[in-house]
């Protein structure tokens, strides 16, 4: 069985507690699926060198990425860690364990039944945002339904914002993204060509360690991103098919009896 390679882009800003961690449980998740783990670090803590120290002790798991020093954000970082990958699919997750590296192996299936795009959902059947507190419920409520109000190609889709995705990387294609708000997936909806999106029920973790990038900078970003991609939006005949928890597991063990050959 021919396996497509996974890149995992990871920006990072000062999560020098989770980079061990969180490298085991990605390879954990895609134990026998061919990946790469690319970081794109704007930190001032001493992130980059726990990357490089993990990449060295598990070179076997290709970790790699690049350090900037004056780093444009964090859709500036998504950005530049797409133009280094080289699977054949790439996720977008974040450092800090509320995207569950368990993700990477569902959204794997997901795309091996033909998605453009696999996103994850707080918001269908087997599904939870309890990771959040009240306050970063009611901003990420507020931001999902102001991208689905000026935004038509996010109205089928139950969580545009969760900012944990996987796609095929031709989607990139004769596509140029700007580094403009921090969520990208949006912008990559509103600008690239596609015809099939699968969701997935997951539930939105705690973080385990560092502290949360929220505020209100981020939160204009955000608004401004939306009015900027309003008149540019892609028309996309796409077809939004929602997979229950029980067709996940099986799909799940399905590929685990396979690699078990």
């Amino acid at each position: 069985m021919k396996l497509k390679k996974i890149s995992i882009v990871i920006p990072t800003r000062n999560e020098e507690g989770n980079i061990e961690s969180l490298v085991t449980e990605i390879n954990k998740s895609l134990w026998k699926i061919p990946h790469e783990i690319v970081f794109v670090d704007d930190s001032t803590d001493a992130t980059w060198e726990c990357i490089n120290r993990v990449a060295a002790r598990q070179s076997e798991y290709n970790v790699t990425g690049e350090h900037r020093e004056n780093g444009n954000g964090l859709a500036g970082a998504v950005i530049r860690g797409f133009e280094l990958a080289s699977g054949d699919y790439i996720a977008v997750m974040d450092a800090d364990f509320q995207h569950p590296p368990g993700l990477l192996r569902e959204m794997y299936c997901a795309m091996r039944r033909g998605a453009d795009i696999c996103i994850p959902s707080r918001f269908i059947s087997g599904g939870s945002d309890g990771g959040l507190g009240p306050w970063r419920k009611l901003v990420s409520s507020a931001a999902r339904y102001i991208g689905k109000i000026f935004l038509p190609c996010l109205r089928k889709i139950s969580d545009p914002t969760g900012g944990v995705y996987m796609f095929r990387k031709e989607l990139l294609d004769d596509v140029t993204l700007r580094p403009v708000g921090w969520k990208i997936m949006i912008e990559m909806l509103a600008s690239c060509k596609y015809g099939k999106i699968i969701e997935i029920p997951y539930s939105f973790g705690k973080r385990t360690a560092g502290a949360s990038k929220l505020d209100a900078n981020v939160t204009v970003q955000y608004i401004r991103q939306v009015f900027s991609l309003k008149s540019g939006c892609t028309y996309n005949r796409v077809k939004v098919i929602r997979w229950t928890k029980e067709r996940l597991n099986k799909e799940v063990d399905s590929l685990d009896v396979q690699l078990m050959d």
